[in-house]
């Protein structure tokens, strides 16, 4: 088991708590039955015990920080996070992830973008080329000014989508070619 005695542990001890739990009836039975099915993501778990031990309600146990971080081995980041985002953003934002406003990384092909590939690919193939690999689809799409860089693999993925693409035969996407009866 891991200790961590700082100042700051020390200090919020004996400070009054700028961020007070106090749970309803309803959010405690709430957090119990959480607790008790087990079927949540840990950090949800954490979370719940955390704020089940910050209690100071009348059937809270009201502990420090100290004592709820050598209990559940925690962080006092952790502590103070799950405090301080109970009391400013309410019980539901504590139990639940916060969505992202924005994809992580920008797609490179937007519609219209993925338009003009999916046309490029459709057209006539280079002199001297029976069809458009994704290598020469890369490099095309970067010297139209189409994107500025984009991998094969990406152009790969943007055209799977369809089924005139030109890999969608082996890809799985495409749909049955009718047999001849033998």
């Amino acid at each position: 088991m891991r200790r961590r005695v700082g100042t700051m542990a020390a200090a919020t001890e004996k400070s009054v708590k700028k961020y007070v739990v106090r749970l309803s009836v309803e959010e405690r039975e709430q957090l119990q039955t959480l607790i008790r099915k087990g079927k949540s993501p840990a950090k949800r778990l954490l979370k719940a015990r955390i704020l089940l031990k910050a209690d100071v309600s009348e059937r809270g146990e009201g502990w420090s920080d100290s004592k709820i971080i050598e209990a559940l081995e925690t962080s006092e980041s952790m502590v103070y996070r799950a405090r301080k985002q109970l009391v400013e953003e309410g019980f539901e934002a504590v139990l639940s992830r916060k969505q992202r406003a924005l994809p992580a990384v920008p797609p490179i092909f937007d519609g219209e973008k993925e338009a003009k590939l999916i046309a490029l690919a459709c057209s006539k193939p280079p002199k001297g080329r029976a069809r458009w690999s994704l290598r020469l689809l890369e490099s095309k799409v970067v010297e139209l000014n189409i994107v500025d860089r984009a991998s094969d693999s990406t152009i790969g993925r943007v055209l799977k989508k369809t089924l005139s693409s030109p890999i969608a035969g082996s890809s799985g996407s495409s749909r049955r070619r009718p047999t001849a009866p033998s």
